[in-house]
């Protein structure tokens, strides 16, 4: 959660709350939910698993599992929980006023009716190490590991508005071994989760849904304070929800999400996932971090960053190789705070891109949008900062118009490091990405800055709307060939994978696409990941090694893991897994060798 967006009031106390509920409170209120109903796989057989019905935290009956699915470890039955204590009793019917009367959910982008359609909805439970079945090929011994893609589940049903940006995060991992997988879904155990699963319900109020307004903001902060004021939860402790990415450095696995510190978690022998804390780095890492950092496969270097809505909105750092964190450095040329997910490296420079969308507390408060919005009259810049920089003296900003970016694909030094090219793809509807989705068109560019004249050149490398673009882990930081990238049909389904040949931009070709991957009728993706065939091997092509993503069937409501190959001019298919049940559509996912997840 972004500091504005969690101020809380000083004066309040749970004796002196000037609102008092009348009798006939519940006849006036209306809260909405969703309904989650999962269409039962297609399978010719009819013996199910049947699951023993226990207080659920969203009290939604979940369909039964597929056949054959045995669990490998299960956990005790839950005791059930005791009822609500009159305070949290009375804060929820606050929060149902709020979201009744106050700030309803009337915008598709935090309708819950809308967010949560389809496979975008929450999965009811955390599902233990459960064996799959592999329906076609065979899974390579390179994959001998664990998949983990993470993403937002909503650990309770919204009955308020909601953004898909919103929910708590879920781990979803597929652990292989010898051919054979197993498929484990926990949520990552952040300070938030453990607190609103100990309390029964919601405490914190949605960051990118939450604050429409003045009254909205008002009434949720005011709630906010007198919750924390009563101790039922610690702001200091963290308010992230993890729900956003993965990274491997130092010989730890980390959950992350921009608001808040990281989330140490390991992957178990049996596939199991645990949550093993937030951390600081020995109390120097402060608030936040980037979910996207940059890790340099020859160096063990980890490069990253934090942003905010107060100065200074930019401050870059990295680790070394042993997961040391090194000294900030305050970036205060960065003048207004900008939306900045994510950013690139070189073997010389850090690349950080000021786009239209930024941190607008002032709309959130006084108008009726996001505590993220566009500014069209804002000229996107580039900055180039050293990579090793100890103070932001020698970092320059290059504007570049109409140059728009979320997500960073790669970057690197030509012409002896007085060239920077960087490939991203370039969002040309920026006013939508946060409202309607649906309406983004993302256009793959190769951006070009002289760093000795200041010019600034951009070449399209594929028309097409492409997004979550993955490449060689190994070439991060370095000049790469190809790239992976997601379809957005329209975003954030994605139906598809492309893979591109960057190199051919280089002889004005606008559109460098040379193998396409489509999914199938009604069936839908997600981030790509690129898992090389001999990661350790100096000779092996660029391109020699696999893809796998999830995929989910919508016409049969099944989920599957599956395994491309790379190099092939199609994408095509190695290996399917069929999951023993649905996966929800997420966000960015890693792949952990086996040899690493036992460092873990």
């Amino acid at each position: 959660m972004d500091p504005f967006s969690s101020s809380f009031l000083s004066s309040f106390s749970l004796s002196n709350l000037p609102v008092t509920l009348p009798p006939s409170t519940s006849s006036v209120l209306r809260i909405s939910a969703v309904r989650i109903e999962e269409k039962p796989p297609t399978s010719t057989s009819t013996t199910t698993r049947t699951r023993t019905p226990q207080p659920s935290r969203r009290q939604i009956p979940s369909p039964p599992y597929p056949t054959k699915t045995k669990p490998i470890s299960t956990n005790p039955p839950p005791t059930p929980k005791p009822p609500p204590s009159l305070a949290v009793t009375i804060f929820n019917a606050f929060d149902d006023i709020i979201n009744t009367f106050i700030d309803p959910p009337t915008r598709p982008s935090v309708d819950p009716k809308h967010v949560l359609a389809d496979n975008f909805a929450p999965v009811v439970d955390e599902l233990p190490p459960t064996k799959c079945t592999v329906v076609s090929g065979v899974l390579p011994p390179c994959l001998d590991g664990a998949y983990i893609r993470n993403g937002p589940n909503p650990q309770f049903l919204p009955r308020g508005p909601y953004h898909l940006f919103d929910g708590d995060g879920m781990l979803h991992v597929i652990r292989i071994s010898d051919g054979g997988a197993t498929l484990c879904s926990r949520y990552v155990k952040t300070y938030k989760f453990t607190i609103e699963e100990k309390t029964g319900s919601p405490v914190l109020p949605n960051v990118f849904s939450g604050f429409n307004g003045l009254r909205a903001s008002a009434a949720r902060g005011a709630l906010s304070a007198v919750r924390t004021l009563t101790g039922m939860f610690d702001p200091s402790n963290g308010i992230g929800l993890a729900n956003t990415s993965l990274a491997f450095f130092g010989d730890s696995l980390y959950a992350l999400g921009e608001s808040d510190l990281l989330y140490a978690v390991k992957v178990t022998a049996d596939g199991d996932v645990v949550t093993l804390g937030r951390r600081d780095f020995d109390g120097k890492l402060f608030m936040s971090m980037t979910a996207h950092p940059k890790v340099d496969y020859e160096t063990g270097e980890t490069f990253a960053f934090r942003y905010g809505p107060v100065p200074p909105f930019l401050t870059y750092f990295r680790f070394d190789s042993e997961g040391r964190k090194e000294a900030d450095v305050p970036v205060f040329s960065m003048t207004t705070p900008s939306f900045l997910h994510d950013f690139a490296i070189t073997r010389k420079y850090a690349v950080f891109a000021e786009i239209q969308l930024g941190m607008n507390p002032m709309e959130m408060i006084f108008g009726s949008g996001s505590p993220v919005g566009a500014n069209s009259s804002k000229i996107p810049r580039l900055g180039v900062i050293p990579r090793y920089a100890k103070d932001e003296s020698e970092i320059r900003w290059f504007e570049v118009p109409g140059f728009n970016i979320i997500h960073a694909i790669n970057a690197w030094d030509e012409d002896g490091g007085d060239t920077v090219v960087m490939v991203a793809p370039n969002i040309l509807s920026v006013e939508h990405t946060l409202e309607r989705m649906d309406l983004i068109h993302a256009s793959v560019e190769r951006v070009r800055i002289d760093l000795k004249t200041g010019f600034v050149s951009r070449h399209p490398v594929a028309s097409r709307n492409l997004d979550f673009a993955v490449i060689n882990p190994k070439y991060a930081g370095r000049k790469n060939r190809y790239v992976y990238a997601a379809i957005g049909d329209p975003m954030p389904k994605i139906s598809g994978v492309v893979k591109l040949d960057v190199s051919m931009s280089e002889s004005d070709r606008c559109d460098c696409t040379v193998a396409t991957r489509i999914f199938g009728p009604g069936c839908y993706g997600g981030e790509p990941f690129f898992v090389a065939k001999e990661p350790n091997n100096p000779e092996a092509e660029e391109d020699d090694g696999h893809l796998v993503t999830y995929v989910h069937n919508e016409n049969t409501g099944e989920s599957s893991f599956l395994v491309m190959d790379a190099k092939s001019p199609n994408l095509e298919t190695v290996a399917i897994v069929k999951l023993p049940r649905r996966v929800p559509y997420g966000f960015h996912g890693l792949f952990v060798t086996e040899t690493n997840l036992k460092k873990l």
